[in-house]
């Protein structure tokens, strides 16, 4: 087990300075809604640039569900992008494995980049549908497993419920 340590926020991931924000892409790169087109919007053309080039070089079907891979953080109080693609619920498949790794990859890439502070979203929770409570559970299980260096995984949630089915697993 890691000794991270876990702090909760209500509010705007793109605000958050950290020396990486974690974006829940989709696996194209290019941009979209939610976390991923507030991140693309707040951090300027430098991020879309790097995800068109990594799209070029070595994720041309774009990046696998559960992966993760890092960009500049342009504008954006960061330091560093690490963009990661989380599954879409399913009633009929558990895909509770590929959500933990999203978190699992994205601490691994924090790793490599050197990155102490991650701020992650919670990955899945938008238009992919994935229950906030099931999902706090997975995250927070996950994020307290990932054998890492980072010092201090931030949940930052954008409202109050969001907020409150993580802390309840944090606890």
């Amino acid at each position: 087990m890691s000794t991270i340590s876990l702090t909760l926020v209500q509010g705007d991931i793109t605000e958050q300075a950290v020396d990486a924000v974690v974006n829940a892409a989709n696996s194209s790169l290019l941009g979209g809604g939610g976390v991923d087109g507030a991140i693309h919007r707040r951090g300027g053309p430098e991020i879309l640039g790097e995800c068109r080039a990594l799209r070029a070089a070595q994720y041309g079907r774009g990046l696998p569900t559960g992966q993760a891979v890092a960009t500049t953080a342009g504008r954006l109080p960061a330091r560093w992008v690490i963009h990661t693609v989380g599954p879409v619920d399913s009633a009929a498949e558990d895909r509770s494995d590929l959500l933990a790794s999203c978190y699992r990859e994205s601490l691994r890439v924090a790793d490599d980049l050197g990155a102490r502070t991650v701020a992650f979203p919670a990955i899945s929770t938008g238009v992919y549908g994935w229950p906030m409570e099931d999902a706090a559970r997975i995250a927070v299980a996950a994020v307290r497993a990932a054998e890492t260096a980072v010092e201090e995984a931030r949940f930052v949630l954008f409202d109050a419920p969001a907020y409150e089915a993580f802390a309840a697993q944090a606890r």
